[in-house]
C-alpha cells in the first residue's frame, strides 16, 4: 500500500515536469527568428549550387548536433537533379581533435582544422548553446579570416557568437536542454527545406 502511494506521488510530479517542459518548448518554438532560418536555407542552397563546402562544429551536445546536421545535409538533403551538399563535421575526427588539443590548446581544435580545408565562399556553422565556447569562437574567427560565410546557432542572449557571424539563429530560451532540442530540430527543418 505504501508503495502505491509513493508511486502515485512520483507520477504526479513527473507529469507536471513533462507538462511544464513541453509548454516551455511551445513558447520557445513560437518565438524562433524565422527570417534568420530562411536566410540560412537560402545561403545553403546557394552554397550547394556553387559546390561550396559546409563545415560544422560544437562541443558536447552541440558536437552531436554538428555531426547529425552534417549527415542530414550531405545525405538527407540529396534529391534527384540537385547537387549534393558538401558537408563535414569537424567534430568527427577524434585523433585529429586530440592532436590539436594536445599540441596547441583545446581552444584551437576547430580553427586549426579549418586552416587545412576552408576556402573563400565556403559556409562555416558554429553551434554553441551559450555562444561563449572559446574553440567555437576561434573557429568562426578563422573562417572569417579565410573569407568563409559564417552562421551561428546559439541560445540564451547569443553570447559573443552572435557578433562574430554573418547570420545567427538565437533560440530564445535560457535552458541548455531546450536550446539543444531546438538546434537539432532546426537541422531537420533546414534539411527538409533543402529537399524541396
Amino acid at each position: 500500500m505504501k508503495y502505491e502511494v509513493t508511486t502515485r506521488i512520483a507520477l504526479d510530479s513527473t507529469g507536471e515536469t513533462i507538462s511544464a517542459y513541453l509548454s516551455d518548448m511551445r513558447a520557445t518554438l513560437n518565438n524562433l527568428p524565422l527570417e534568420e532560418i530562411e536566410r540560412v536555407v537560402r545561403l545553403l542552397r546557394e552554397a550547394r549550387s556553387h559546390r561550396r563546402r559546409v563545415f560544422l562544429f560544437g562541443n558536447g551536445g552541440s558536437a552531436a548536433t554538428a555531426s547529425h546536421l552534417a549527415c542530414d545535409l550531405a545525405k538527407g538533403s540529396s534529391t534527384n537533379g540537385k547537387p549534393r551538399v558538401r558537408a563535414m563535421a569537424l567534430t568527427d575526427n577524434m585523433p585529429l581533435i586530440s592532436a590539436w588539443a594536445n599540441d596547441t590548446a583545446y581552444e584551437n581544435i576547430f580553427a586549426q582544422q579549418l586552416q587545412d580545408h576552408v576556402e573563400p565562399g565556403d559556409v562555416v556553422i558554429g553551434i554553441s548553446g551559450s555562444g561563449r565556447s572559446p574553440n567555437v569562437l576561434n573557429g568562426i574567427k578563422a573562417a572569417r579570416t579565410a573569407g568563409a560565410v559564417t552562421i551561428g546557432m546559439t541560445g540564451f542572449d547569443g553570447g559573443h557568437l552572435k557578433d562574430l557571424v554573418d547570420i545567427c539563429i538565437i533560440v530564445p530560451d535560457d535552458s541548455i536542454d531546450k536550446v539543444e532540442d531546438v538546434h537539432l530540430m532546426l537541422g531537420h527543418v533546414i534539411t527538409s527545406c533543402l529537399r524541396t
